[in-house]
């Protein structure tokens, strides 16, 4: 009797599947196909090319549970022309015991957390393992003053992005930054395991699974995005605010990781001079010592 497919194994199927076909073949070498174009593969294509069996492969976009090893992972993933970040997606989704996190955040380093951005000041705030923002400075709340009147089922940043209008009119780049944040939501989601899901194809943590089943029924944009399957890591950069009071302000845009509770994060946008304002992420040599 075969085992039923998990969240992980069913997002992993479906992202190779996704990706499958949006390849460009010419980039592979191969010459457009009569039905396809330009663009896409079959499964057997992909099979012979990361030389492993066609079986092997359609058993690994139909999200079954077999025990795929690093090497046949990373074959696929070249082929497909993936990412870093994506491989890693890949390799977190197919490994069968996968990392567990805790939903809460200890009250203890919570309180840590909060005396650290209460002395900043630049807006900051905390958020949990699913996204929840369980913790600001005033600096943020002057930045964004519905976080303080919100009901606690609403302090998730995610779901804010998406379902705050107030917020979308302070993010002159909101089709950008809204991307941007799902695909790290997504890329962190697939290196958590959960029990008990309540959708056959959302991986992560119970949390992270209710606060994605909770915007695919509030929000269009997000249904949309998310079917995209963007998959990118964190990395600091500029982001850009329209403050109702002091107009546009540019933020470099960090976030550190407590290394006693790595599923928390502490966000923070320290004001940059407009001179020094742009566009995309920052390289190495405009920021060190933050993830």
């Amino acid at each position: 009797m075969a085992r039923p497919r998990t969240p992980r194994r069913v997002e992993l199927g479906e992202f190779l599947a996704l990706r499958r076909r949006s390849i460009d073949r010419g980039a592979v070498g191969l010459p457009p196909a009569p039905r396809r174009g330009g663009s896409g593969l079959s499964r057997e294509e992909v099979a012979i090319l990361s030389g492993i069996s066609v079986s092997w492969y359609t058993w690994l976009e139909q999200g079954r549970e077999i025990n795929a090893s690093r090497q046949v992972l990373d074959a696929v993933s070249r082929v497909l022309r993936l990412s870093d970040a994506e491989r890693d997606y890949v390799r977190a989704l197919a490994d069968p015991d996968g990392r567990s996190t805790a939903g809460a955040v200890d009250p203890a380093i919570r309180s840590h957390l909060q005396r650290l951005v209460d002395a900043l000041d630049f807006p900051a705030f905390i958020v949990g393992t699913d996204w929840a923002i369980i913790g600001w400075n005033a600096r943020y709340e002057w930045l964004y003053g519905p976080i303080a009147t919100l009901p606690e089922t609403e302090r998730n940043l995610l779901w804010l992005v998406y379902t705050d209008p107030r917020l979308r009119e302070i993010l002159p780049d909101w089709e950008r930054d809204s991307r941007r944040f799902l695909a790290e939501y997504r890329a962190e989601s697939g290196a958590h395991r959960g029990t008990g899901a309540t959708h056959p194809s959302i991986p992560g943590s119970a949390d992270r699974r209710s606060v994605v089943e909770r915007l695919q029924e509030a929000s269009p944009d997000f249904r949309a995005q998310w079917a995209e399957h963007s998959i990118e890591r964190f990395a600091s950069r500029l982001r850009t605010f329209l403050h109702p009071d002091e107009g546009r302000l540019v933020f470099e845009h960090h976030r550190l990781a407590p290394a006693e509770s790595p599923g928390a994060h502490v966000v923070m946008y320290v004001p940059v001079a407009e001179s020094c304002s742009g566009s995309g992420d920052l390289g190495a040599d405009d920021v060190g010592g933050v993830e």
